[in-house]
């Protein structure tokens, strides 16, 4: 725990870690990590991919429900549940299933789950929509027992079949079949009305268009319960991208447009997207390094989301130190149910203007206060650093950043007060 919290503090015998000049956060947290165990180890595993996270500045992930088997039971949930507990690089919190095998056809055994020693507060059939209007206002009606949340992947299967990246004018030059803005935004505008009539909390995954925003900016309008996450890539990267052909570009959804980019920059500055959330996508080089049509969709993200959002979102003046500490930490805390995820956000709507400064936010294990859980980072808002996906600690090599030069790098990583990175190495 946080023993105080202050200028000139002194401790007989403690141990004393020079932090000056870096900047002090919250542990971060990302609602949205695929950790592949069990079933694909070959991609990841929770011990790697947790390492990865910590090395970010993760003290939490909400690890997705698309394992082999798929994690809709107690039974399973559990697994991963302790399986990040004795690999103890962060806290893992496992997302469960909304349908059976994410098949989309009855209802997973919820109930089960949320009183689990999991205790799954998020449920997602992420990787496949939940398309079916009924099954999906079933699931939110079932979840408010708990105060649980359904995450949507918005994406409209008829409209998407054999889609291949955004719907525009690259895909017509590269003859590639497009994916629709109005495929995302159809589930969310279809969805957000379901939440509003019965009253339970929605997030919607990975949002990608403009045209989301504006959806979500409605719904907020009208006080429904509604949240939402944007990925790092989705900040900065363009659909332009897809002219290579190389499919570590290939994502679900899509890279957008630059316009759609500038509207999602946007919605996370004035609160309309709520947080950043990872979509770390591992995948084994047999599985992605083929031919574009053959390629899995997505991208690893852990170890350089950090550094995205200080790209996109600090260096640009859209958000200060206290704004991306409440999206990248406090917001999705709140939205996963942490505990002290009802804190006040640290800097409401934030300033333009980036401060290098320590900033306490939010209460309980999402505060840099006295009596808080000791999740922490120190961050080198200075420092750059050139990604070498060699040597990143996951077990895939899916980055659509290697040989970038990115700014910001994690210092120190502590978790409940025990350090799991130091000097940016794991400890």
């Amino acid at each position: 725990m946080i023993a105080e919290a202050g200028r000139d503090l002194s401790v007989v015998g403690a141990t004393v870690l020079d932090a000056d000049g870096l900047v002090a956060l919250p542990g971060l947290v990302d609602l949205h990590t695929h950790l592949r165990e069990p079933g694909r180890e070959d991609a990841e595993t929770v011990a790697s991919g947790t390492r990865a996270a910590a090395l970010g500045g993760f003290t939490t992930v909400f690890a997705m429900a698309n394992t082999e088997p798929v994690a809709d039971t107690a039974g399973v949930v559990e697994q991963v549940w302790r399986l990040g507990r004795d690999a103890g690089y962060c806290d893992v919190r496992p997302v469960g299933a909304v349908t059976e095998g994410l098949r989309g056809v009855r209802l997973a055994e919820l109930g089960a789950m949320a009183s689990s020693a999991a205790a799954v507060r998020v449920f997602s059939d992420d990787g496949n929509c939940v398309s079916d209007a009924v099954l999906m206002r079933r699931a939110l009606e079932y979840v408010k027992a708990f105060d649980g949340v359904i995450a949507q992947h918005a994406q409209e299967p008829r409209l998407t079949e054999d889609a291949q990246m955004n719907e525009g004018v690259v895909s017509a030059r590269l003859g590639l079949p497009g994916w629709p803005a109005a495929a995302e935004e159809a589930i969310i505008a279809r969805d957000v009305l379901l939440a509003g009539h019965v009253g339970s909390r929605l997030h919607v995954c990975h949002v990608s268009t403009a045209g989301s925003v504006e959806l979500l900016r409605w719904a907020k309008s009208k006080g429904w319960r509604v949240t939402a996450e944007v990925t790092p890539h989705h900040l900065l990267l363009t659909d332009d991208l897809a002219t290579s052909f190389d499919p570590v570009y290939k994502v679900n959804p899509p890279l957008r447009t630059a316009a759609d980019v500038e509207a999602l920059r946007a919605g996370l500055a004035d609160g309309t997207i709520d947080c950043v959330a990872t979509d770390h996508a591992p995948h084994a080089p047999q599985d992605k390094e083929t031919e574009w049509m053959a390629a899995r969709p997505g991208m690893v993200g852990l170890e350089t989301a950090l550094s995205i959002a200080i790209m996109t979102m600090l260096e640009t003046g859209l958000l200060d130190w206290a704004g991306l500490a409440d999206r990248m930490a406090i917001a999705p805390g709140r939205i996963g149910g942490l505990p002290g995820g009802s804190g006040a956000p640290a800097g409401g709507r934030p300033s333009r203007a980036p401060a290098h400064d320590v900033h306490p936010a939010g209460a309980g294990a999402l505060s840099l206060s006295a009596g808080a859980v000791a999740n922490l980072i120190l961050v080198d808002p200075v420092a750059r650093w050139t990604v070498d996906a060699g040597a990143l600690a996951s077990r895939s090599r899916n980055t659509p950043y290697a040989g970038r030069k990115l700014p910001g790098r994690v210092q120190a990583t502590f978790l409940r007060g025990r350090p799991t990175v130091l000097d940016g190495k794991i400890a």
